[in-house]
């Protein structure tokens, strides 16, 4: 058995397209990428041990917050309901959202410290103070990518990409294991995101019935991860 989060709430829901990622060991997250580089005087990386093998050596992202799974619809689709993203550890959680324009996004400090957020380029959403236990609200105006910041966290970064054929959305479980809930039987597109980005090909998922699995999604590989 495994659990997926969903942004939507299942109840009534009576279709299901099951599935798993596989790759995402290879993928890097960009906050990684630029803390390595040692102009940015972030941290440094501990010394390999040799006695440690390789892949528990790899830094690979929480799949559980940072890749999200999309199903979406020939159609539009009317928005879908509020997302709650928590901010703790100077993280977020969810990290990479899939939405419809039009969803209200809910911002919870869980810190025990103030967070300043803010939307890179977005007028409509300017650095404000979030204090401990509050929340900020902000609803997703249009189709498109978006990226939020927090000037007192910069490991903190969250991506928006919001479509208007999106039909629901959920996030892997540890073992890659994904589950989406649809109200009704038919054609999809099945994508994962990371990062903002599209990650792997998506997959056509036709849903005869109640229940349909698909096969794995790629979403990277060992040569494409590599910098």
């Amino acid at each position: 058995m495994f659990f997926a989060l969903l942004l939507v709430s299942a109840t009534g829901w009576a279709a299901r397209i099951t599935g798993s990622i596989v790759g995402f060991q290879y993928l890097e997250n960009p906050v990684w990428v630029k803390a390595k580089d040692p102009k940015q005087r972030g941290y440094s990386f501990r010394e390999v041990v040799p006695t440690v093998p390789l892949r528990y050596r790899r830094l690979y992202p929480d799949i559980s917050k940072e890749i999200c799974i999309a199903a979406f619809a020939k159609t539009r689709q009317t928005k879908l309901k509020d997302v709650v993203v928590s901010l703790g550890g100077g993280r977020a959680n969810p990290v990479t959202l899939v939405v419809t324009p039009g969803t209200k996004l809910i911002f919870q400090n869980k810190d025990p410290f103030t967070h300043r957020l803010y939307g890179v380029g977005i007028n409509t959403f300017t650095p404000a103070d979030s204090l401990k236990g509050s929340t900020r609200e902000w609803t997703v105006p249009a189709a498109g990518r978006y990226e939020v910041l927090d000037e007192r966290s910069p490991s903190l970064r969250i991506w928006i990409v919001a479509d208007e054929r999106v039909v629901t959305s959920s996030y892997p479980a540890p073992s890659g294991a994904f589950d989406l809930a649809l109200k009704d039987s038919g054609r999809y597109e099945v994508q994962a995101y990371f990062s903002g980005e599209k990650v792997g090909t998506s997959q056509v998922a036709t849903l005869r019935g109640k229940f349909l699995k698909i096969k794995p999604l790629v979403v990277a590989t060992k040569k494409a991860g590599k910098k």
